[in-house]
């Protein structure tokens, strides 16, 4: 059963329940439990195509996302984000429950995934082929992985490059947090983009999520073949150059841009190395979105 079909009462009802839902999210099972009314119709709206999955299922993480118990949450509605029982982060808003859940399980997988070299990067695939775009905040990366996954590239994942040991990347695909700028300009690019509500004055500014494919979730469980590795930086009015670099360059940035390559140790290096030898690399500048999505588009 997909998420979608499951009634918003029903489905808050199961939320609240001792179980919880479960969810199948690429390799993983994730079991979330929330005391919060409104998170059901977000889960719904954001996860419509998402399996849900028996209830006796192993589960990879465990959420629960709660009210607080003080006087101060009287006052002011506050949520928790719990992960095995342990709280990890300050309360948020309320209101600020989907965007806590969506940073609370990067968290999750940024500290226990270590089967997997974890890159801080975009990945999309097409025709079997997978694009790497590692970036750090602000450079654009999210905008541009949401234009692409619009235009017919299949998306593995907007945050995680799952790698798995024999080098192929693991599809991880979830909602897409756009921020400030980003959400207007990708609800104008397509009018196929499902977003979800618009949360103010969080840490990023205002986040709203986009849903992923319906086909890049169908196909979660098929890898892909890594092939390039682009580092994108957007630049207000500047011209496009797609620019090759040499594989030290590639190696010391992608490293940079890894969750756990020094948890990894000699391995990490390893998995690097052996990613930077399967793939051209190159670093891109852009300073308009149709001209990143041309130029992308025929490099594949």
């Amino acid at each position: 059963m997909k998420v979608c079909q499951l009634p918003v009462a029903e489905l808050r009802r199961l939320l609240g329940s001792a179980e919880g839902a479960v969810v199948g999210m690429g390799p993983f099972c994730v079991r979330v439990r929330a005391q919060i009314a409104a998170f059901a119709a977000f889960l719904k709206h954001l996860y419509a195509d998402f399996p849900l999955l028996p209830k006796d299922c192993l589960s990879d993480f465990r959420i629960l996302l709660r009210r607080p118990r003080t006087l101060r949450a009287l006052v002011r509605p506050q949520v928790l984000f719990e992960h095995d029982g342990q709280s990890l982060f300050k309360p948020f808003p309320l209101s600020h429950a989907p965007p806590l859940f969506e940073w609370g399980l990067n968290w999750c997988i940024a500290t226990c995934a270590h089967q997997y070299l974890l890159l801080h990067a975009a990945v999309l695939e097409r025709g079997g082929r997978a694009l790497i775009l590692p970036a750090l905040p602000g450079l654009g990366k999210s905008t541009l992985c949401a234009a692409l996954m619009l235009s017919g590239w299949r998306l593995l994942s907007d945050e995680f490059g799952l790698v798995r040991v024999d080098g192929t990347l693991i599809p991880l695909p979830r909602p897409i947090p756009l921020k400030n700028r980003s959400i207007e300009l990708i609800r104008a690019f397509s009018a196929e983009a499902v977003l979800g509500p618009e949360f103010p004055k969080t840490r990023k500014g205002t986040v709203a999520h986009l849903r992923p494919s319906a086909e890049s979730v169908e196909r979660a469980a098929e890898p892909a073949i890594p092939a390039w590795i682009v580092f994108p930086r957007f630049c207000e009015g500047a011209k496009r150059q797609l620019t090759p670099v040499p594989a030290a360059y590639a190696f010391l940035k992608l490293a940079t841009n890894a969750f756990n390559y020094e948890v990894l140790g000699s391995e990490g290096f390893l998995w690097v190395g052996r990613l930077i030898r399967r793939c051209r690399h190159y670093n891109f500048v852009y300073g308009r979105l149709q001209d990143a999505l041309e130029v992308l588009e025929a490099l594949a």
